[in-house]
């Protein structure tokens, strides 16, 4: 089973198509915020890494992880550049913050839930590059898909981080996070997003 399949398996439900419809229509603010989600990945990994300065293992995916992740911001500024539109600051969808509501704020506790939040954000945008990339331009496709396997790798190290450091089976937590996840998912939203849920109708 590929990084792709596997990921299927893992999130409790699919983008919707009106997502993907709206996403089509909106590319301007889906690049500007995927270029934000970029820069954010870069700095949970960098927070993890300060936080916890004890766990090699820890340390040695997340450093990598970051690096990718501003890899990947520098490549959407190049992106919006190429294409006119200007990188501005954009208010979040409730989606990240949704997910965290459900972390326990005792240790180690605290950390195996952020590493499983780390594994949902990270399924979630291997699925949407996946799901969008046959409605684009040639460009953008061909990068959203050349994203799959670092985006794919990224969820695999949190979630083997996760089990790592929790040293007990952790499927109970994982459920709490994918109902979680799918409820954001499936939700109407406010605001149009990357991850967030259901936009509002295509007039």
């Amino acid at each position: 089973m590929d990084a792709l399949n596997e990921i299927h398996e893992f999130l409790a439900c699919e983008t919707p198509q009106c997502w993907i419809d709206y996403a089509i229509q909106n590319q301007d603010i889906l690049l500007i915020d995927h270029a934000h989600c970029e820069k954010k990945a870069a700095s949970t990994a960098m927070t993890l890494m300060f936080r916890y300065v004890d766990r090699p293992d820890l340390l040695h995916k997340m450093s990598r992880l970051a690096r990718e992740e501003l890899i990947h911001f520098e490549q959407v500024l190049e992106l919006l550049q190429a294409r006119g539109i200007e990188y501005c600051h954009m208010d979040s969808s409730g989606y990240a913050g949704g997910m965290r509501k459900n972390i326990r704020n005792h240790e180690p506790a605290r950390l195996i839930d952020t590493l499983i939040v780390g594994a949902f954000i990270e399924a979630r945008s291997c699925e949407r590059f996946a799901k969008i990339a046959p409605y684009l331009d040639d460009v953008l496709a061909k990068f959203y898909r050349s994203l799959l396997k670092s985006e794919g790798r990224h969820y695999q190290d949190y979630l083997w981080l996760a089990r790592e450091y929790a040293g007990e089976p952790i499927e109970e937590r994982i459920e709490v996070f994918r109902k979680a996840e799918r409820l954001l998912i499936e939700s109407e939203d406010d605001l149009f997003r990357f991850h967030s849920g259901m936009p509002p109708a295509i007039s």
